[in-house]
């Protein structure tokens, strides 16, 4: 398992802004998180005191980040900061999320990669319960 200070090294996003608690496994080809911060109230999401189920793109799009990391520094690499640039085939299966008590767990998974993009399929569950999944697509900055 890895903590969050260590998921900190790994993403632009810092603070609050960084959504993942924990990388409970990791290896080339996908990623497990857990995360408890949903049901903060000072949660940098959160609109008019709700955590909306359309955030977890966010969660979604971050696990790519932690895995891109994970992936770049286990090879010596540089980390190299990507822009969200298209969401695909997401499906929301709540309305909110601020509300669940225990933490939310994502699976990531790379589907195509080239030299400046990558694409993944994202689940991220609250116990059993499927929360979000769909597709997601990076423009890495090119060195």
């Amino acid at each position: 398992m890895l903590s969050r200070e260590r998921i900190l090294q790994l993403v632009p996003h810092q603070g609050s802004m960084c959504l993942w608690d924990e990388v409970l496994a990791w290896t080339d080809t996908d990623i497990t998180l857990q995360a408890f911060n949903h049901r903060d109230p000072t949660h940098p999401l959160r609109c008019d005191g709700q955590l909306r189920a359309i955030h977890l793109c966010e969660y979604g799009a971050q696990s790519m980040a932690v895995h891109g990391g994970l992936r770049t520094s286990a090879h010596a690499g540089a980390v190299r900061p990507g822009v969200l640039v298209a969401l695909r085939d997401v499906r929301l299966h709540v309305a909110r999320i601020d509300h669940l008590t225990g933490p939310l767990r994502a699976t990531a998974q790379v589907l195509v990669e080239a030299e400046g993009s990558q694409q993944y399929t994202f689940a991220i569950h609250h116990h059993e319960q499927l929360l979000a999944e769909g597709r997601a697509a990076v423009m890495l900055q090119l060195p």
